[in-house]
Formats: C-alpha cells, structure tokens, sequence
C-alpha cells in the first residue's frame, strides 16, 4: 500500500482538487487512517489550494495597478488645471485602464471589491465629469457593472448621489454615447431598487425618458422607450404620476415621427397607461390627440411583418382597449 500512495499522481486542476476533497471525505466515514498525511501530500495540498485563489488575487492586483493609474492622471488633471491640450497616449492608457476594470466587474465579487477600493468613489467624483468624453463614458459604463444586481454597491452609488449625476449626463451631456451609457447606469439602479425608484422619482427621472425619446439619437429613444416600459411594468403604481405629466401626449406625438423599432416599447408603454389608469384611457381617447388612425395606419403597415408581430400586438391591444365599440375602419380591423 506505501507504493500505491507513492506511485499515487496527484491532481493538476480544481476539478482534481474537489474530487480528492470528496475522496478524503467518504474515507472519514470508514476505519481511521492507518498514518498521518505525509508531508509531500501536505506541500502539495498548500500548493494546490494556493493556485486555486491565485486567480482572484492576481485579479485584485489588476484593479489596484489600474487605480494607480487613474489616480495619477487625477493628480496630473487638477496640476494641468487651466490647460486645453491633454496628450492622447495619456487618455488612452487611462481607457484602457476602464476597460480592464469594466470587464473584471462582470464578476460580482470584484465589483465589491473595487467599491471598497474606493473607485466608485472616484468615478463619481472625477470621472463623470471629466473633459473627455471617452473617460465620462467609460466611468458610466464601470459603474453600471458595478451596479448590477448587487444591492450593496447600488446603495452605496445612490447614497452618494450617482444618480441626480447620472440622470443629468443623459439628459445633457453632448456626447451622445455618454448620454447613452449614463442611462444604461441608471437603469441598473432603478430597477428591481425600490431606493433607486424613490430616488429616480425626486430627481425626475420621467421626465428625463420622457426628453429622451424625443432625441435624434436612436440607441438613446430606444433605451428611454425601454426603461420607461420596465418601470411600468414593474411599478404600476406610478401610473397615475406618468399621466399627470403629459406623458401620453408625448408618446402620441413619438408615434407620428417616421416609424422606428422603438416604437414598439412606445406602444407598449401606452398600453400599461391605458389599463386601470382612467386618466390615462381618456387621454388616449381625445379626438384632438387623432391616436386611433395612427394605430389603424400603423396596424395595416405592420400586417404581415414577423418581425414585427409584438409591435402589432400592443398596437391591437391599445386599440381594443381605446377605442372598441366605436366605428370599424374599412377593412373591419376592429372586430
């Protein structure tokens, strides 16, 4: 048997690891080892568990070095305070920097640990606002990986005002791919938060989707159309808040822009303000706003159209709940 155990090859891999660990923990069941585990087995064993937390480590030295570097360009930015020129080796070593840092954060532990890290902190406090675009952007994008369904970082951001900063670059800011990753950051802090929902509501956060929808930039109406159709969804609550805005005036008048895929969550969105909400069904129904030809138009372009057979399908919806009982088109659509 000491041959076996010396001829024994001992695992390579976790997999290895955790097979070995059950080995030895159905062997605990039976008769007492006849010795104790020699030391061989005992440096391999320390080996072998030190190689499985490498990887995490190695990846909490990554967020350090790339935090050193952020934070020297900081200092760098507040010494150069006055200057116009920034050199560009310098922006993209502090991108690359973002980018490592965004892709670390898919995982959750990291995200918690770069918050304890203190480079949320310096995100919201640098980096939002910062004069390249390239860096706000980026910022926004790390916080919103950072945010995702992990309680405890969102409520660390929204206690330290990322939100009022986040809803003002997608409302503001003139680049539009900030705009756009700022609203990716919120929606990863409003949903599923009932403290990112309050906050949104004291910011005004409607209103923000609401202007836009309106915008020139597509993915920009898209992600407002979309948000706005989650809250809804999620939170019906606040629909008598939504309609008291004018907001199914504005999405009326979305409606009568040439036709685009957003116009989908638009449709949607109008449907959820139409049902158990009053208000928002006598909106719908004013002669002046002319809703039911726009769905009877809308209704014929999409007929046929598998890709777009959801769009149709709130588009019927909204009009069997707005307008049924009242006179069929030509083409008897309505019954």
């Amino acid at each position: 048997m000491a041959e076996d155990r010396q001829d024994r090859r001992y695992p390579q891999n976790l997999q290895g690891v955790l097979q070995l660990a059950v080995e030895a923990g159905s062997a605990a069941e039976g008769p007492a080892p006849l010795e104790p585990m020699s030391e061989e087995r005992k440096m391999w064993l320390r080996e072998a568990l030190a190689e499985v937390t490498k990887g995490q480590m190695d990846e909490v030295q990554q967020m350090k070095q790339c935090l050193d570097i952020l934070r020297q360009e900081g200092l760098g930015e507040r010494e150069r305070e006055g200057e116009e020129e920034r050199h560009e080796d310098d922006e993209d070593v502090r991108e690359s920097a973002f980018e490592v840092l965004s892709e670390l954060c898919e995982n959750l532990d990291n995200a918690r640990d770069l918050m304890n890290l203190g480079g949320l902190e310096l995100c919201l406090s640098l980096y939002l606002c910062h004069g390249q675009s390239g860096l706000r952007w980026r910022a926004a994008e790390l916080i919103a990986s950072c945010a995702q369904n992990m309680p405890q970082v969102q409520l660390y951001l929204l206690s330290n005002g990322a939100l009022s900063k986040l809803l003002q670059l997608t409302d503001s800011d003139p680049n539009h791919t900030v705009r756009v990753k700022a609203l990716y950051a919120v929606s990863c802090l409003v949903r599923e938060q009932e403290a990112g929902l309050q906050a949104f509501l004291t910011n005004d956060g409607f209103s923000v989707l609401m202007r836009g929808m309106q915008s020139e930039n597509e993915k920009l109406r898209t992600k407002s159309a979309f948000l706005l159709l989650s809250l809804l969804m999620s939170h019906p609550e606040q629909k008598d808040t939504v309609v008291s805005m004018g907001m199914v005036q504005q999405l009326v008048s979305v409606l009568r822009t040439p036709h685009a895929p957003f116009h989908e969550h638009v449709l949607g969105a109008l449907c959820y303000l139409v049902e158990d909400c009053p208000q928002g069904l006598k909106d719908c129904r004013n002669p002046a706003l002319g809703l039911e030809e726009i769905l009877k138009q809308r209704s014929r372009e999409l007929q046929g159209k598998e890709e777009s057979q959801e769009e149709l399908d709130f588009c019927e919806r909204l009009r069997v709940t707005c307008f049924r009982g009242q006179q069929s088109d030509d083409n008897g659509m309505d019954r």
